[in-house]
């Protein structure tokens, strides 16, 4: 899940929410949406892999 923040960045959040906290992951914030994008296709290959 891409979320854009009010600094104007982007930042990829987990798709499950954790138990402990009730939040989402934070796995990176980034300038572009496109880059969120790749580091979101890296993080499902190795999900898998």
């Amino acid at each position: 899940m891409i979320r854009k923040l009010k600094s104007g960045k982007y930042r990829l959040y987990s798709r499950k929410k954790d138990p402990k906290t009730g939040k989402r992951r934070n796995l990176g914030t980034f300038k572009t949406k496109a880059a969120a994008k790749e580091h979101e296709k890296a993080v499902q290959y190795f999900k898998q892999h």
